[in-house]
Order: structure tokens, then C-alpha cells, then sequence
């Protein structure tokens, strides 16, 4: 039987799909987070809440939307906030999951989308933080994604953008955040975690095709890597022809 063929994104998708639970509230981002959270509504998760940095709250878009503001994010959606009633709603607990990108992220999930170099004279200025920081602070749990790079994964950001676990173990709680912080990492080699005692980022598992030693060479820090590390499962049958034939069918994101 010949092997089912995917994208290097469809993978990150599907990886990003299961990580979310059936009656969970989920933050959605633009792109792939978007796409996973769709992904897995269709799947696994019915009772999964969308929630829109524009405003809107469960909805039922009929198509995937270009991005969080896009009109389709509106369709049939039973409540629409304020971005400053979401973000409220953050605060008063009933966001479970939210998911964030960056520049760079460090070895205890701080995330830099500020700039590159000193604050005063960087190399590069960045977007800045939108509504980044509030979800990092506010949600139970929070996924990054991003491209696995030294440059991006070094053991400090340039500028803490949004918290992770600060700089280790009581940080987090010592500084007031009410949220449990970042959760998981989702890069284009693997996916990670953040030792419990520690609060380091460790290796959970490796994409097919690459090693933890490949990993490692492409972190900018020494990760953790237990001995029960696994390779990432691929892509189903049924996970491909969701995403292909009703998520993503003009590859909007997973070309």
C-alpha cells in the first residue's frame, strides 16, 4: 500500500489540531492556528469555542477565513465582543487555550515580537505585542508556533514581547499572571514542552525525518530531551481529506 504523501505544513496543521480538546474555549491565530483549530472542530473537538481577537465567539465560518478579522469569522456566530470584551473574558477565565507566534522564543517560553538587538537601537523593529501578551497572561495554556532556528530559539530573547515563565520556577506567579503559561511549542522540526520543575523547554517529539540531534543543532539552547522521546505520528487518511476537502481546499495556508 503506498504511503499517504503530505506538506511539511499539513503536518504542523494536523500536530497543531490534535493538541486541542473537545469543550475547549481556544484563542485562534491567523494561518496555521487557525487552520488546526477548524481542523479539529471537524475531528475530534465539536464542542471545541473559537474565540476571535476581532470579536467573535463560535462561529461557523463557511469558509476558511483569510485571517482573525476576516467577515467570515462573523458567520452565524452566537456572540459578538468588543476586542476589549474578548480580552475581558480572558481575565475572567474562560479562555483554555491560546495560540501565538513570534521572532523568537527562549528557553522558558518568553516570546519576542518587538524587535532584534537592544530596544534603543535594534537591528530589526518588529510588529510589537497586539494581543499577544494578554493571551500569554490570561490563558491556561498557550501554544507557540514558528520556524526552528538558533536565531529563534535562543536561550534569551532580545525583549520579552510576552511572558513565558520569565526567567524560571515562582516567576510567573511572583509577577501576578493568572494564566498556567506556555504549554507547548510546535516548530517545523518537532514538538516541545516545559519541564515541570524546570520550567526549561524539553523535546516531546520529532518530525519524521529528523532526529532529537537534529532538533538540539537547530536550538539555540541546551534542550531537555527524555529517554522516552518520540517521532511525531503522521498525517491520517481522514486528517488529509478534512483538511484538504473541507478546511483548506484552495491551500490557503497548507500549500
Amino acid at each position: 500500500m503506498n504511503e499517504v504523501q503530505y506538506t511539511p505544513r499539513e503536518l504542523l496543521a494536523c500536530v497543531a489540531a490534535r493538541l486541542i480538546s473537545d469543550g475547549e474555549s481556544v484563542f485562534v491565530g491567523t494561518g496555521l492556528p487557525l487552520v488546526g483549530a477548524l481542523l479539529a472542530h471537524k475531528l475530534h473537538a465539536p464542542n471545541m469555542m473559537a474565540i476571535y481577537e476581532c470579536g467573535a465567539v463560535d462561529p461557523e465560518p463557511r469558509v476558511l477565513p483569510w485571517s482573525v478579522s476576516g467577515s467570515w469569522t462573523y458567520h452565524k456566530a452566537p456572540v459578538i465582543l468588543s476586542m476589549t470584551s474578548v480580552f475581558g473574558h480572558s481575565r475572567a477565565g474562560y479562555a483554555d487555550v491560546g495560540f501565538l507566534g513570534g521572532a523568537q522564543i527562549d528557553m522558558y517560553g518568553n516570546i519576542n515580537a518587538t524587535c532584534i538587538g537592544d530596544y534603543d537601537h535594534p537591528k530589526v523593529r518588529l510588529t510589537g505585542s497586539g494581543g499577544a501578551n494578554d493571551i500569554a497572561s490570561l490563558c491556561a495554556k498557550v501554544i507557540f508556533m514558528g520556524l526552528h532556528l538558533p536565531e529563534r530559539f535562543p536561550e534569551r530573547c532580545d525583549y520579552i514581547t510576552t511572558p513565558g515563565f520569565l526567567d524560571g520556577p515562582g516567576a510567573r506567579e511572583k509577577a501576578g499572571l493568572v494564566g498556567g503559561g506556555p504549554w507547548r511549542v510546535i516548530s517545523h522540526l518537532g514538538v516541545m514542552g516545559f519541564d515541570e520543575e524546570t520550567c526549561r523547554m524539553k523535546l516531546i517529539s520529532y518530525h519524521p525525518g529528523v532526529t532529537p540531534e537534529v532538533v538540539q543543532q537547530f536550538t539555540g539552547f541546551e534542550l531537555i530531551i527524555p529517554d522516552d522521546v518520540t517521532e511525531t505520528p503522521k498525517p491520517t487518511e481522514e486528517e488529509l481529506r478534512v483538511l484538504r476537502e473541507e478546511v483548506d481546499p484552495n491551500q490557503l495556508f497548507v500549500f
